[in-house]
């Protein structure tokens, strides 16, 4: 679940390429898109649980967060750049989770992320590519957030479904969104092709794509779902190959295999039997 979540976000060109709208007025409408489920998921029981109510907000601002300085970083220099750095969170989440989640420290994450990040530079660096490092301090921050969402996501689901943490955190994001980007994150229409085009991308890439992602986090070490993410841009690689005629050259596809076999490699590691976190109470599922 959490491959095949990783994976519909690898999707997400197919639909925001042809749309033409900017950044942030993608980022608020998959977030509007995501938050269509809301009024259904309110359930008082839930809000008992303080501590994964107030990591619910958390994941809503670090959300908000991750997008801006995400966004910020594509705009500032290379989306080579802006991407490598962004997935320096597997690697946080490594170093972060036996702290902050009680969780057995995997060696095979510490060893596999970076390896499985120099794939991804093989795979999206070009050889004309320049660097920024205010484009590498952005993408940076990003994975920060990133990571806190991720760890977030772990402690939110001790109440809420993973429907209920993918969909209830989007209105937050929404409003720092809107409070960060104002104007320049509204789209265009309501109602044509390209707004249309984009939601749908929501409901797939996003609202699919992370409750399986939140649905597979609560029964696997967080440092194999950070493995697993950079099935992301291996995805968005193939995409942009096999629908928009972008190039993959040998040293690529040597960097997409490495990605994929040191991912398997850290999801498969033997570990003790770790606390899996249980369904979330019937009161607190849609």
């Amino acid at each position: 679940m959490v491959a095949a979540g990783a994976s519909l976000w690898g999707c997400w060109s197919l639909f925001v390429r042809p749309a033409g709208l900017s950044g942030p007025q993608n980022a608020l409408l998959a977030l509007v898109a995501m938050s269509l489920p809301v009024p259904f998921l309110f359930r008082r029981e839930a809000l008992k649980d303080r501590r994964a109510t107030a990591a619910l907000v958390v994941i809503g601002l670090a959300d908000a967060a991750n997008t801006a300085l995400f966004f910020a970083a594509l705009r500032h220099g290379p989306v080579s750049v802006a991407v490598l750095t962004h997935y320096l969170a597997p690697l946080l989440l490594a170093l972060s989770a036996p702290w902050v989640l009680g969780e057995q420290a995997s060696a095979r994450a510490l060893v596999g992320v970076p390896v499985t990040l120099a794939g991804l530079a093989l795979l999206i660096l070009q050889p004309d590519a320049g660097f920024s490092g205010l484009t590498a301090a952005l993408g940076a921050g990003s994975a920060v957030f990133y990571a806190v969402m991720v760890l977030g996501s772990k402690e939110a689901a001790r109440a809420y479904s993973p429907l209920a943490i993918t969909s209830l955190h989007a209105p937050v994001s929404v409003a720092a969104l809107l409070l960060y980007f104002g104007a320049e994150a509204l789209p265009p229409a309501l109602l044509d092709a390209a707004t249309l085009r984009v939601l749908v991308g929501g409901l797939v890439c996003g609202l699919t794509g992370n409750i399986l992602f939140n649905a597979g986090l609560r029964h696997v070490p967080t440092a194999a779902a950070g493995a697993l993410t950079y099935l992301e841009p291996l995805t968005a690689s193939v995409m942009g190959w096999a629908f928009f005629a972008e190039g993959l050259t040998p040293l690529g596809i040597a960097g997409g295999v490495l990605v994929l076999v040191a991912g398997a490699w850290v999801a498969a590691e033997r570990r003790a039997p770790a606390r899996v976190l249980p369904d979330a109470e019937p009161s607190a599922t849609p």
